[in-house]
């Protein structure tokens, strides 16, 4: 899938958003290994710690699906903004991308296409092998 599709799918998802508290909608758009396109869209709580975050909602919903291979991720913001994955977001995409090869695609706040490597939004990363304690 061509990363302009991608982002288009982050855009569409991004439409069904719950977030009547900080009227900041996200949506995210993770391309599974095997071609398929999961999207995802924040959920907010008003119990703020409660909130799902779009990465996060496409993630469960992917691995609830039977998924556990990814390739892709994008994530759409409101336009004027620039836009990454927060710190949880990506520490729990790092559970599935162990060498931090997902491509993160993104735009910048003049709406230019971003992309990184989740190994350069979260360098090294909380893992199974900070786990092991044999």
């Amino acid at each position: 899938m061509q990363h302009v599709a991608l982002m288009a799918a982050a855009e569409a998802a991004r439409a069904h958003a719950h977030a009547p508290y900080s009227r900041f909608a996200v949506g995210a758009a993770l391309l599974c290994a095997d071609g398929t396109v999961q999207p995802g869209c924040n959920v907010e709580n008003a119990s703020y710690g409660a909130t799902l975050c779009a990465e996060r909602v496409a993630l469960g919903a992917a691995v609830a699906a039977g998924q556990r291979r990814f390739t892709a991720i994008a994530v759409a913001g409101p336009a004027g903004v620039a836009l990454s994955p927060c710190g949880i977001c990506r520490q729990v995409l790092a559970e599935f991308s162990p060498d931090g090869g997902l491509l993160v695609l993104m735009r910048a706040a003049d709406g230019t296409p971003r992309q990184a490597r989740l190994a350069d939004l979260l360098p090294d990363s909380f893992g199974p092998d900070q786990l092991r304690t044999d």
